[in-house]
Order: structure tokens, then C-alpha cells, then sequence
């Protein structure tokens, strides 16, 4: 694979800034395709393989680090009440209208990303020719349900070291840490030891966890945060752009977890890899970013959005 040159920047955004890489050439006549990295409160470094389309089939590929995050202002003293579904969707917009792209574009969420593109989907975007969904949950407290029961599964001695700690309020304890690193292990990236890209974005939420704790809450099975009775369910079907759906068959969003997005987005198709649990893109790389690729050259001919008049 060929490498493709890229440009970094910044955009401002409400008197902050949200770091941004675009790779490839953005006249390019295929679609560009904005990447959307998970958390809330991960960094774009765990899905920088995405980048990699761009020497596959021409386009350009965006990646950002949303507020709080990665190389983005950081705001450890904002409170719940700042990280809001609204402010990610507004930087959103901003972003597309910075790079001159808000009239024609596609759009890949991982995880968080992929929720918070399909609260962009369903208020329709002129421009958003095509949506990608990766592993994301349609709603809180399934999501929760079945991290809870994928844990049941793990071996006792595991799951009594994560109740103590979790009685015990101890959950930075190096022994808490290990026995959750043995879900993290099944059910979000099966590489071990986990690729320097993977540890880069746990190593940064680690250092700063502003967004995930104020959002999510302290672990996967405990969503307290401002998510926690997120859905959008009843709203899929409000989403117009063409759909791609992906997950893993070891992925903490089972397929139960990702049903609502099969059976209620009008025009969607569903790929599960069968070696992958939360990271396709990097439990299964080529057979991922080639699902993808493909699935976008099928939009690319998709017109511009006209003027308004």
C-alpha cells in the first residue's frame, strides 16, 4: 500500500480547539470520510488505521480528537452539565464546514462515534451521503445489560476480585484493573499484547479522564454519567443516508446491542467479523478496511447538496 501524504490542523471551536489530520486530497472525487473515535473520552489513536483507506481507494480520511481529548483542549474542570450530545454534534458541524466538505461527505463512528453519528444522521444532513456505525449501541441500558452478562462468563476468581473492588470502592486498584483487563481482553481487542496505537488512547484516558467519567461513569459495567438512559432508538428510522453497520462476534456491543440499528434504519446492511470482538480495524485490518472501502465506492457518485437558494 502506497503511503499517502497528510495535513494537520486545528479548528476553533467555541473559543477552544479540536485537532484535526486529514490524510489524502481532499478534491478528490470520492467521498471524504470523517472518522469519529469512541469514549466518550478515547483520542483518534486507536482508529488511525482508518487512515489507511485513503491509499486503498483515493479518498481523503479525517480523523479528529473531540473536545477534552487527545491533542484537543483538554478541560478537566468542566463539569457534567459541558459534555453534552449537542456540543460534540455542534463540533461536528464546525468541522465540516471548516474543511469545506458540509455539502458532500460521509461519516464513520466507532463506538461513542458511531452513537454520536447517528444523532447526526437523523437530522438529516444534506451532505451525508453515506454512514458508517462500528460497534456503537443504540441504547444505554442494553449496552449495560450485556456487558454485565458477557462478564458473568469470565472466570470466578475474576469476577469476585472486580465485586470486592467495586464494594470496596477501590477501583483504580492494580488488582481491579487486571481482572477488567480480562473483559477488555475478550470483548474490546482480542490482539494482545494490544497494538501501540490501542495503547496510546487507554494510556490518554488514563492521564485524563474528564469526558469518560462525566459521560459514561467509572467502568463499562457501571454507566452512571449523563449516557446512561441515552437511546435513539425510537429515532432510527429518521435516518436517510445509506448504512453500514459492523461489530465483532466477540464485541461487548453483542448483537442484541446493535439489533435496533438492523431492523429500524431504512437502508442498512450488517457485517459481523467473526475474529474481531470491539476493533475490527484492528482484530481483522484488511478485511475490515476493504468492507468499508467498498461500501463507500458505492456512494461516491452521490451529487453535491444544492445551494440553498
Amino acid at each position: 500500500m502506497n503511503a499517502v501524504g497528510s495535513v494537520e490542523g486545528f479548528l476553533s471551536f467555541r473559543g477552544y480547539q479540536t485537532w484535526y489530520r486529514v490524510t489524502g486530497a481532499l478534491d478528490s472525487p470520492r467521498l471524504p470520510l470523517v472518522v469519529a473515535h469512541g469514549g466518550p473520552g478515547c483520542t483518534h489513536d486507536y482508529v488511525d488505521s482508518f487512515k489507511d483507506i485513503a491509499a486503498l481507494d483515493g479518498r481523503a480520511v479525517i480523523h479528529y480528537d473531540q473536545l477534552g481529548n487527545g491533542k484537543s483542549t483538554h478541560l478537566p474542570e468542566k463539569g457534567p452539565d459541558f459534555w453534552t450530545v449537542d456540543l460534540f454534534l455542534a463540533e461536528l458541524d464546525a468541522l465540516l464546514a471548516h474543511l469545506g466538505i458540509a455539502q458532500r461527505y460521509a461519516f464513520l463512528g466507532q463506538s461513542w462515534g458511531g452513537m454520536l453519528g447517528a444523532e447526526h444522521a437523523v437530522r438529516r444532513p444534506e451532505g451525508l451521503k453515506a454512514l458508517v456505525i462500528a460497534n456503537s449501541p443504540a441504547n444505554m441500558h442494553t449496552w449495560v445489560a450485556e456487558a454485565n452478562r458477557l462478564r458473568r462468563d469470565l472466570p470466578a476468581e475474576v469476577q469476585s476480585t472486580l465485586l470486592v473492588h467495586e464494594a470496596a470502592g477501590t477501583l483504580s486498584h492494580p488488582d481491579y484493573i487486571k481482572a477488567s483487563m480480562a473483559f477488555y481482553d475478550r470483548h474490546v481487542c482480542r490482539v494482545t499484547p494490544w497494538p501501540e496505537e490501542v495503547a496510546r488512547t487507554f494510556a490518554a484516558m488514563d492521564a485524563d479522564n474528564t469526558v469518560y467519567r462525566h459521560m459514561n461513569g467509572p467502568t463499562e459495567f457501571h454507566v452512571i454519567g449523563t449516557m446512561k438512559d441515552w437511546t435513539i432508538e425510537d429515532r432510527l428510522p429518521q435516518i436517510a443516508a445509506p448504512t453500514l453497520l459492523i461489530s465483532g462476534a466477540h464485541d461487548e456491543a453483542t448483537p442484541e446491542v446493535v439489533r435496533p440499528y438492523r431492523e429500524k434504519v431504512p437502508d442498512i446492511r450488517w457485517t459481523l467479523f467473526p475474529d474481531s470482538s470491539h476493533m475490527p480495524h484492528v482484530e481483522e485490518k484488511e478485511a475490515c478496511l476493504k468492507v468499508v472501502s467498498d461500501f463507500l465506492r458505492q456512494h461516491d457518485a452521490s451529487e453535491p447538496a444544492s445551494p440553498a437558494p
